[in-house]
């Protein structure tokens, strides 16, 4: 079956994903009194991805941060299903944020978007673009890296830091801050990754879920009811709850426990004065200042295999907004590594 993504946009402007990531969640949310416990964190997910110059590609100059506008890649990375080795990017998102006007645009890039991976040694081809991930850890080029430059070449923008967080984290962070309350609005069942696939049920109504079902709960995306409760809808309310309870005084003393957890499961090439900085500027942003992108496209199957296919129109006007938002001119044809149709 084909499903038309055009046209459709994600549902209301969203939170700071998770305060831009769980990283800045239980990190930047508690502000500068805990800069130091901030920096001992830091210090364990931080990964240098050996960009020359500390820059994109795309770039000419270091991008100055706090002062210019600046684009983040969050990426969720599921290894449950390789024994924790050479996971792939079941989740993307590309945010940028303007100091300047204080605006911040996002985009979900979808996981089966059919591209062109370079830099894998052996498996350098035509792939879906989560893959890049899997094959950055596999050849040694480095996951994150391959990721970032693949979806570089998606979108022809500068990608200038990321978050990474991976499902384990994902479940603890929400178990360390006392779980979220739900108001689920259509009932159905979802696998449980963490217990031999067995079914979690999600009745309608208010629901107080643990971190694996918050994390079945986000992710089911092949039932039925996906069409009319979509999994934006409820990533959005999953994202609006763990917010609310992140900033209540109770996960505020948790804070010792979740940066243990960040420690172990999340990456990102941001430092410690990066995020304080992030924390100071964009921390209270106003929701009408957030806008939501879509990437126009169809999902289709090519060659037996099922993939999203965008259309070049709908990723270049991704592309040209994006640019906008980070204050950049347009200097050349747009490109993409995308197999569109």
């Amino acid at each position: 079956m084909t499903r038309t993504i055009e046209g459709k946009r994600q549902r209301q402007k969203k939170t700071i994903l998770l305060i831009l990531g769980v990283l800045i969640l239980s990190v930047v949310g508690y502000g500068a009194m805990l800069i130091y416990k901030a920096n001992e964190t830091i210090n364990n997910t931080y990964v240098d991805l050996k960009r020359d110059g500390n820059k994109s590609e795309l770039r000419e100059e270091e991008v100055i941060f706090g002062k210019e506008p600046i684009s983040i890649l969050l990426l969720g990375v599921e290894k449950y299903s390789t024994d924790g080795k050479d996971g792939r990017a079941d989740t993307q998102m590309v945010v940028t944020l303007n100091p300047d006007t204080n605006e911040m645009k996002m985009v979900t890039i979808p996981r089966d978007t059919r591209v062109m991976i370079d830099n894998a040694g052996e498996y350098t081809g035509i792939h879906k673009i989560n893959s890049a991930y899997t094959y950055g850890s596999i050849t040694g080029y480095g996951a994150a890296k391959l990721q970032i430059e693949t979806i570089e070449k998606l979108l022809d923008v500068p990608i200038d830091r990321f978050i990474a967080i991976d499902f384990d984290g994902f479940r603890e962070i929400v178990d360390a801050v006392g779980g979220v309350d739900i108001d689920i609005k259509k009932g159905f069942w979802e696998k449980n990754i963490f217990d031999d696939n067995k079914k979690i049920h999600f009745e309608q109504g208010m629901t107080h879920l643990n971190g694996e079902e918050a994390l079945a709960f986000v992710r089911m995306r092949k039932r039925a009811v996906n069409a009319t409760y979509t999994r934006d809808e409820r990533q959005e309310q999953f994202l609006h709850a763990l917010v609310d309870q992140a900033v209540s005084t109770k996960t505020i003393l948790k804070v010792g426990k979740i940066s243990e957890i960040l420690g172990k499961h999340v990456e990102s090439d941001l430092t410690a004065e990066e995020i304080y900085d992030l924390q100071r500027r964009y921390s209270k942003i106003n929701r009408s200042s957030i806008q939501s992108l879509a990437i126009a496209g169809q999902d289709q199957r090519v060659n037996g295999g099922s993939y999203f296919i965008p259309t070049r129109e709908g990723l270049e006007e991704v592309h040209e907004k994006l640019l906008e938002s980070l204050g950049l001119d347009q200097d050349h044809d747009f490109e993409t590594n995308a197999d569109v149709r």
